[in-house]
């Protein structure tokens, strides 16, 4: 499947994105290890949050979907989770394997988790080494998946300095925590995304936040609540990047999460020279919302200030689309990470921006992007959801019509982007690709 997106005029328009990704992740996850019932609203069924709902199931907890995006979440409690009957596919989601992980060190019985083709050649020993250092068990290939665990049903605490800022890497730790005999800490090195710490809150366990320490007790009893999920802001960059790129046009994105630990996008666009506003504030339980109105704007290269790296890590792919339309060079630094993320993003950007005539220079954990004109042509997304979305808004400025493909892996994230694209004005015709 791949799209064709022919160049257009984006217009003024108010419109909302799907649910958060990670915030569905892990309201699946702590609902069913809760007590009692968690009601979610505004659940992104996506196929990555499809796959953790699937994994629960087969892990003893009963979700019943109501519509699209609400669920009821019958939670088993801490220890109530049941050995599945068969290994646990969890498709393309590196979130969900490295939190499940986690989750299934400390049960009773033995798991195993696969995914796809993507998700199996994707690094696991970072969660392997701090969690096996609690005790678990863990057998994988090359610290790569499969994951087979073995049950413990008791895991000893630690106090872990993470090597690299990674959200999903603590979350798994402090998951773990929560079977583990005394207090686990985990200490970051740079700040990243706490809605894991956020939702156990919300669910009355005690989180101690001292600086970059994040601590919590095991033991402690998780009660089922109401959980409502924000837009999410890693979708919302999108339509956001399509309004700075468009003529003359105003968006208005509605009730998107604006956590802190994840506004580094926004905050590198204002520095880019963005007009874009944080209007109507106010709170969806323990995460900050807000509306966000974005102009079209003449932005600038600049060099990015790598502490920022950490919390726009999922959103490079959409900043280095706005470098490549910006005045001169923009400069992006230590962020390696993105090599190991659902391709080598830092290759296939740069390589989707070399076929529609951008100049890029790569390095092993950075890029200077030179601002230009974008080409018609056609595109390699490698199957990055990310990837395929940002260089279909670019296209839209694009000289000629731009084909990009092997856009399947777009639903696991952001379901039914060609028709917002479409809504504000773009032209993004999704095209099976009968020779595939």
């Amino acid at each position: 499947m791949y799209f064709t997106v022919t160049p257009s005029s984006v217009r003024d328009a108010a419109l909302s994105v799907p649910g958060d990704k990670s915030i569905s992740h892990r309201a699946l996850l702590l609902g069913g290890i809760a007590t009692g019932r968690t009601e979610v609203s505004g659940f992104l069924a996506g196929e990555d949050c499809l796959a953790t709902l699937a994994a629960m199931h087969s892990l003893g907890v009963q979700v019943e979907r109501r519509g699209s995006t609400e669920l009821s979440i019958d939670g088993v409690g801490l220890h109530g989770l049941r050995a599945p009957a068969d290994e646990l596919d969890l498709g393309n989601s590196g979130t969900a394997m490295r939190l499940i992980a986690g989750l299934l060190c400390g049960q009773e019985f033995n798991s195993v988790l696969v995914g796809d083709h993507s998700l199996t050649a994707r690094p696991m020993g970072r969660i392997i080494r701090p969690l096996t250092s609690m005790g678990a068990s863990i057998q994988s290939d090359d610290e790569k998946p499969p994951l087979r665990i073995t049950g413990q049903g008791r895991l000893d605490a630690i106090d872990y300095p993470l090597p690299v800022a990674s959200a999903q890497v603590k979350s798994a730790v402090l998951l773990a925590g929560l079977y583990a005999d005394g207090i686990t800490s985990v200490t970051e090195p740079a700040v990243t995304r706490d809605h894991t710490e956020r939702m156990l809150v919300s669910m009355g366990v005690r989180v101690l936040v001292d600086g970059s320490q994040i601590s919590l007790a095991g033991g402690q009893e998780l009660i089922g609540c109401d959980v409502q999920v924000p837009g999410d802001l890693s979708s919302a960059a999108f339509v956001i990047l399509a309004g700075l790129l468009a003529r003359n046009a105003e968006l208005v994105v509605e009730n998107v999460g604006i956590n802190p630990t994840r506004t580094g996008v926004i905050d590198i666009l204002l520095t880019m020279g963005a007009n874009l506003t944080i209007e109507n504030r106010r709170s969806l339980g323990e995460e900050p919302v807000a509306d966000i109105r974005v102009r079209s704007s003449e932005l600038r290269g600049i060099e990015v200030d790598p502490a920022l790296v950490s919390l726009a890590i999922d959103e490079f792919p959409v900043l280095f689309v706005a470098a490549a339309a910006a005045s001169g060079a923009t400069v992006f630094s230590d962020i390696g990470e993105l090599r190991v993320k659902e391709s080598d993003r830092i290759a296939a950007m740069a390589n989707a921006l070399r076929a529609l005539g951008i100049k890029i220079e790569e390095s092993p954990d950075g890029a200077i992007v030179h601002g230009g004109r974008f080409a018609g042509g056609e595109i390699d997304s490698h199957g990055d959801h990310r990837v395929a979305m940002s260089m279909a808004v670019a296209a839209t400025i694009a000289s000629g019509p731009v084909n990009v493909r092997d856009v399947e892996a777009v639903d696991t994230s952001f379901p039914g982007f060609s028709r917002a694209m479409n809504s504000i004005g773009g032209d993004v015709e999704v095209i099976k690709d009968t020779a595939q």
